[in-house]
């Protein structure tokens, strides 16, 4: 009996450590969601790490919505690993959670572990990124972005910067992590709206896996390797504010002697836009954290939900920066 006893006590030590080695900080582990003491829900949250101000926004808002919504909140930091984020739905499927959520690393390779909390009879929720299951009935809804939207918005300010010019016109492109929904169609967006102006072409594409360092890094490549740079478009404002430093450590101007289009509309990028260094920002709003809570409920009741719930977004330039500027609140 002494041995039995061990080894459930091991089991249970492994069992709450595989969602502590994939985070960066305590998991609330104070209730297990279905029958829980206190009555609450109790929401697994998956995130994909801490890579941008845009998802430390994106967390910020969910933990505070969880606490204003009273659910129990339980909190996994993939830090931009597909195998952490597994891992950490596999635990809250083991703590009997209510409802799971978490915004994918990457699209595809999702089936088998969506099954399991089918299977245990969990409702998942996709936040911001989506997954390319064939198998939809393996979440309740998706909630966020339209990313192709995104990029087409971004090709759309580019195609009316060079109305009326017949020269050239060289894109470089800073892709977000390879893989990700809003890597895959921030491109696909982008590309299908200049695809019917030949000017316009694309001369290096590369990730820079959304981060200020790798966007720095891979511009100062694109550099050296390209002489005659018009454009700079990044999937997100951190790549694009590293790429800036490699332009003015090059000499050259950012938002004069290369353009840049960038994505998501954190406050930084509003202060380089009205230093004149970034042209236009598409929005990607990270401030989810509401309507997830109100999707949670609905789903943990049961209720039909919407399978697609988009945020409202907009699009900035240069002379709007100013008067955005003070309102934004990441």
């Amino acid at each position: 009996m002494a041995h039995r006893a061990l080894r459930v006590i091991a089991a249970a030590v492994l069992a709450g450590g595989v969602l502590t080695a994939c985070t960066t900080e305590p998991v609330n582990t104070g209730s297990t969601g279905k029958g829980s003491s206190d009555g609450k829900l109790v929401l697994g949250f998956a995130q994909v790490g801490a890579e941008s101000g845009w998802r430390t926004a994106n967390t910020k808002s969910v933990r505070e919505a969880a606490e204003k919504a009273g659910l129990t909140l339980k909190f996994s930091d993939a830090q931009q690993k597909q195998e952490n984020q597994i891992k950490a739905i596999r635990t809250f499927i083991q703590q009997k959670v209510d409802v799971i959520a978490f915004s994918p690393v990457v699209e595809s390779g999702w089936d088998t572990v969506l099954k399991e909390a089918k299977s245990a009879g969990i409702p998942v929720i996709l936040t911001d990124r989506a997954v390319d299951s064939a198998d939809t009935s393996l979440y309740q809804t998706f909630l966020g972005s339209d990313f192709v939207k995104e990029g087409q918005e971004a090709g759309k300010w580019l195609v009316k910067e060079y109305e009326g010019t017949s020269e050239p016109v060289n894109v470089v492109e800073l892709q977000g992590t390879t893989g990700s929904a809003p890597a895959n169609d921030r491109k696909a967006g982008f590309a299908e709206v200049i695809k019917g102006d030949p000017k316009f072409k694309v001369v290096a594409s590369q990730t820079g896996d959304f981060t200020r360092a790798k966007g720095k890094e891979v511009m100062q490549a694109f550099l050296k390797s390209h002489q005659d740079i018009d454009v700079l478009y990044a999937h997100n404002d951190d790549m694009a504010l590293g790429a800036i430093q490699a332009i003015e450590e090059a000499g050259k101007k950012p938002g004069v002697d290369i353009k840049v289009i960038s994505v998501d509309g954190i406050k930084d990028a509003f202060v380089a836009m009205q230093e004149k260094k970034i042209n236009v920002v598409v929005e990607c709003n990270p401030l989810l954290g509401d309507q997830l809570m109100e999707l949670v409920k609905k789903v943990a009741a049961g209720e039909t939900v919407p399978r697609r719930v988009e945020v409202e977004e907009g699009v900035f330039t240069q002379d709007q920066a100013a008067a955005a500027l003070p309102g934004r609140q990441y």
